[in-house]
């Protein structure tokens, strides 16, 4: 790891050890025999070295914003060096000896200071208080006053401020503010030849690439720009060079649901020196809106791409930890899942380089909103302006090409909350957002697709049936089902929030388990209310009831319910016909222990509802929505680039699985497609597949719809629906669960003579590749266990079921 870019073999020291860090309220550096100073690493931050000292409890944070902090380190060299500071936060000054070299107010801008240096220097970095600083800037003095307040951030003097909001949301995340340096320090020897300045350009025209590359070399001769296999001189003057590369049939860069994710290594050579440009991928990321600007649909290399994914957080709120060892977990679950976007919410942070790179890597879309949200912001003070400008422009150098950076975002909820607060709609809009960012990403990344703010779009910027939009319809407004489809969803780059229940030994009756639920400011219902709601109305209990007469099925019910809810939501905004054309659920991992939003926890570990989204997400799938008095519909879709041949299996079972109805149809569905198919029309005959019309008693209990490889025969995908789910129903069920070990792997074999639902394959070091879903009676279901090893011990129920399975090896 080094500064980005940098000439392969030149002298680069990364400053990450010798630093210690003390409490100081003087603006002149402590003493260095003073015995407070406690060991640091960097990059982190002043709450993550406190907390190794055990003068700091993540699940108890207390303020640092009041603070003054010092971080010093010894640094050594002979001769002309650059220091970089990737990201200081947040009102820091830095010295060199007793010399103030750098005062940064920007948490999210980078720096590179020149320095000189003979024999052995004191590095030394004082970051101020944050209200301290506050008070003294002009910034806080800026007219006209905020239209509006936020309830969500309580210190509304923050919109002055540039740094990050993690920490400043009660109810969203852990109060741990962002103190400290949180990105990496670098001491680069001075080369004749450092580069400057990159931009890199790739776009696809049709089947064909081109690569486009500007560059200030100081110095540099003769200099070839190499892509892959291919090569072409580059030209220039002064220093400055620029090369194109056409390439022809390149290999296109896909989200890993459509096609692979193809890139190109990219790389100079200046006078026999070689500087990485790290990878790039040929693609092309258009917006359609419709004819009438409502819609919002997006295209990659001209295909329709449904986005589904999730709204990331924070991988390590503690340290706001940058590197790929640390994010890969996170992003390879997202990918196993089948997510095919994240969104980085204004509400954050912007992640470091390594996070874009596995992205790439992976196949992952990235929205990313330019980290503002919520405020008023005080953009007609110059230097404030000037500030958030810098701040854009040095977060997209350091992606330059990447391939799956898809959406730019002027920030999250400005104009929702200034149109919430009844201004009118000459007064949502912001300079910021559409002037400012808007021109920085066009000058940097103009192959990326800009829009003004989440949501936006409409009358009401958060109406669901036009543009941009966060949807709660279902979820926190408590709205039926049936509300996802009359909302008339276009794209939810937000959605579906409920307190995630994870799995492990937890105790209601903990303090710790009420603390850990999300809340909106100024709400006096949290997220677990929510979840109360639907796991009451669509398990038809009472929840309070069933909480306290049985604790552990309400438990299994809370773990099973928001899955359900998902998959549920998917299968409507995915069908044939509808309007949505992507969604994104509020969010993907928790930043705590606990009951968060998440889909994952905090350890990137998988909540039950991460599994149900997994098969929502299928790019090969199989869906059933339920049309009422016209019956049941068939969805088949398939998202890949080439044709497949399947055979589709339709049957509507008794509980104990004695088949009413059986068909099945063999057909092609092509690349890029959908096909709904009325199941009546499979059937060819009536039969009250929804049980709407109530004619007498239910003929049956569930119907199952099956996707199979038309040449191999291997299940692709399943879809259930049951008119009545009694999924609390409990009885003894006969099922049986074996192991079956081979040098492939091992699988847990399971067969049951009655329906089950939500069957829970416990233990989750056995990371099985499918939990929580529904088993029709009379068909082996094979669940990988990644995890497994000889001591394992497994435990298979379902909800419905009084009985377990215990298998110990």
């Amino acid at each position: 790891m080094g500064p980005f870019p940098h000439i392969e073999g030149e002298e680069v020291e990364i400053l990450t050890s010798g630093w210690r860090m003390m409490t100081w309220h003087f603006t002149t550096p402590p003493d260095l025999q003073n015995p407070d100073w406690l060991p640091a690493i960097v990059p982190g931050t002043v709450a993550g070295a406190l907390a190794n000292c055990g003068k700091f409890d993540p699940k108890n944070p207390h303020s640092l914003q009041n603070q003054e902090f010092w971080y010093q380190r010894v640094i050594s060299g002979a001769g002309n060096y650059d220091l970089h500071f990737d990201g200081l936060a947040t009102f820091a000054d830095v010295y060199l000896d007793e010399a103030l070299i750098l005062s940064s107010s920007n948490m999210f801008h980078q720096h590179v200071v020149s320095v000189t240096l003979q024999g052995d220097h004191r590095l030394c970095i004082h970051f101020q208080a944050l209200t301290s600083a506050l008070a003294a800037s002009n910034l806080a003095t800026t007219k006209p006053r905020a239209r509006w307040r936020t309830q969500m951030i309580p210190d509304q003097a923050l919109r002055h401020v540039r740094t990050t909001l993690l920490g400043h949301m009660p109810g969203w995340c852990p109060n741990i503010e962002a103190v400290g340096p949180w990105r990496p320090i670098f001491l680069v020897k001075q080369n004749p030849l450092t580069p400057r300045n990159l931009r890199i350009q790739a776009e696809l025209h049709g089947d064909d690439g081109k690569l486009s590359v500007n560059i200030d070399l100081d110095g540099a001769a003769k200099v070839e720009l190499h892509c892959g296999e291919h090569s072409v001189a580059m030209s220039g003057n002064s220093g400055t060079f620029h090369g194109i590369l056409n390439i022809e049939n390149v290999r296109k860069w896909w989200p890993h649901t459509h096609g692979k994710p193809e890139l190109y290594p990219v790389w100079i050579e200046a006078d026999g020196q070689r500087i990485e440009l790290g990878n790039t991928g040929f693609r092309q990321i258009l917006i359609n809106r419709g004819n009438y600007g409502k819609d919002f649909v997006l295209f990659c290399n001209g295909v329709r791409v449904f986005c589904r994914g999730a709204v990331w957080t924070s991988a390590d709120i503690l340290n706001l930890s940058g590197t790929r060892e640390h994010y890969l977990p996170f992003l390879s679950t997202a990918k196993d899942a089948n997510f095919n976007m994240l969104r980085m919410s204004g509400t954050g942070a912007y992640e470091t380089r390594a996070f874009y790179d596995i992205c790439a890597e992976l196949g992952i879309l990235i929205w990313q909103d330019f980290m503002f949200a919520n405020f008023d912001y005080p953009i007609a003070n110059e230097a404030f302006a000037a500030s958030c400008r810098k701040e854009a422009e040095d977060f997209l150098r350091q992606t330059p090409g990447n391939p799956s950076l898809a959406v730019l975002c002027g920030g999250s909820e400005m104009y929702q909350q200034a149109a919430m607060m009844g201004l009118p709609s000459g007064r949502w809009s912001q300079d910021l957002s559409e002037t400012v960012l808007e021109a920085a990403g066009f000058e940097v990344r103009s192959d990326v697709s800009y829009v003004v703010n989440s949501p936006s779009g409409g009358p009401l910027p958060f109406v669901a049936n036009e543009g941009v939009s966060h949807y709660y319809g279902v979820g926190a407004y408590k709205r039926p089902l049936d509300d996802a489809r009359r909302a008339n969803v276009r794209f939810a780059t937000e959605c579906l929030a409920f307190s995630q229940v994870p799995e492990g030994s937890l105790d209601p009756a903990d303090p710790d388990w009420k603390s850990s639920i999300p809340k909106d400011g100024g709400a006096d219902w949290d997220f677990e209310d929510t979840r109360e709601f639907y796991l009451g109305s669509l398990f038809r209990t009472d929840a309070t009831d069933l909480r306290a007469a049985h604790p552990e099925l309400w438990l299994e019910a809370s773990r099973a319910i928001t899955g359900h809810l998902m998959e549920t939501t998917f299968a409507e905004w995915r069908r044939a016909g509808s309007s949505c054309n992507g969604a994104l659920v509020w969010t993907f991992q928790d930043m705590q222990e606990g009951l968060g939003w998440g889909v994952i926890t905090s350890n990137a570990e998988p909540k039950p509802a991460l599994f149900a989204l997994k098969r929502a997400f299928k790019p090969q799938q199989v869906l059933l929505t339920d049309e009422g008095c016209n019956g049941l519909s068939i969805h088949l879709i398939n998202d890949l680039a080439i044709p497949l041949t399947a055979r589709l299996e339709f049957c509507c079972q008794q509980q104990n699985g004695l088949s009413i109805i059986r068909e099945e149809k063999h057909l092609v569905l092509p690349p890029r497609s959908a096909l709904e198919i009325s199941a009546t029309s499979l059937i060819g005959a009536f039969f009250d597949t929804t049980y709407a019309y109530r004619f007498g008693p239910q003929a049956h209990y569930g119907s199952v719809a099956k996707l199979y490889d038309g040449a191999e025969g291997a299940l692709i995908a399943e879809a259930f629906h049951f008119p009545d789910l009694r999924a609390l129903e409990q009885r003894e069920i006969e099922f049986t669960a074996r192991l079956e070990v081979s040098a492939a792997g091992t699988n847990l074999i399971l067969e049951t003579p009655e329906f089950l639902h939500f069957v829970h394959i416990h233990n989750v070091p056995l990371n099985p590749d499918d939990n929580w879903f529904h088993l029709e009676p009379g068909r082996a279901k094979r669940v990988n266990l990644a995890g497994f090893k000889l001591d394992s011990k497994i435990e298979v129920s379902a909800l419905n079921a009084k009985n377990r399975i215990r298998i110990f090896q």
